[in-house]
């Protein structure tokens, strides 16, 4: 991924968005399992470029076995959460990280084939700051710990902004397939979901696939 600053005014348009996948954290084998087997299923309806691996309380590192072979398996990249040192034990492919210090200290040792990304960004300040501290994409509007998230309209105006100025991608969450079509409109290079893979892998998958087709170019 690139990470020039901004986008020159000769830059080529942006392809199709493509979907980036927010594992629930889990703790149990079970359903960890579950998840992967729903990735899999996903997979067969809608291109899944990323998926965010996140280990629930008490999880061992090694619980997302499952969740990176699946990555795999579907060829996505496995980004494990806020902890770069799991990067390579896990065979994962880079990680991504909520706070500005974390996400400095630890893209160097992710260089130069790890994917170094960045969410929690409170401000269009913080999204520049990350981007200059080595983020290869900038996440808006994900949600926190306790499932709270920022007014979508904020997402979609940070969405709309950044797609229009900077290079490195931006990535949107979208709870709701409106708010993917939306993201879409928006310029957004990739967008992430979660209850909208993991309540029907099939079915939400499909419907997602529809919607990420930007206007116009449906066949």
């Amino acid at each position: 991924m690139a990470r020039s600053s901004s986008r020159s005014d000769s830059a080529p348009p942006r392809p199709a968005p493509r979907l980036y996948v927010l594992v629930p954290a889990l703790a149990d084998p079970a359903g960890i399992a579950a998840q992967a087997e729903a990735l899999r299923q996903a997979a067969q309806e809608v291109d899944i470029a990323a998926v965010l691996l996140r280990p629930g309380d008490g999880a061992a590192a090694q619980a997302l076995a499952p969740l990176i072979e699946a990555c795999q398996a579907i060829g996505a990249a496995g980004l494990v959460d806020g902890n770069a040192a799991l990067v390579a034990p896990l065979g994962a492919d880079g990680a991504h990280f909520d706070e500005a210090a974390a996400l400095k200290g630890a893209a160097p040792s992710l260089r130069p084939d790890g994917i170094a990304g960045a969410g929690g960004l409170r401000s269009k300040h913080d999204a520049m700051t990350a981007a200059e501290n080595g983020a290869d994409y900038v996440m808006f509007g994900e949600p926190d710990a306790e499932g709270r998230r920022p007014p979508f309209e904020a997402t979609l105006e940070r969405t709309e902004w950044w797609a229009q100025l900077f290079e490195p991608p931006c990535v949107g969450y979208a709870r709701t397939l409106d708010e993917v079509a939306a993201l879409v409109a928006a310029g957004a290079d990739f967008v992430a979901v979660d209850t909208l893979v993991f309540d029907a892998p099939r079915e939400g998958a499909r419907a997602l696939a529809e919607r990420l087709v930007p206007a116009g170019d449906a066949s």
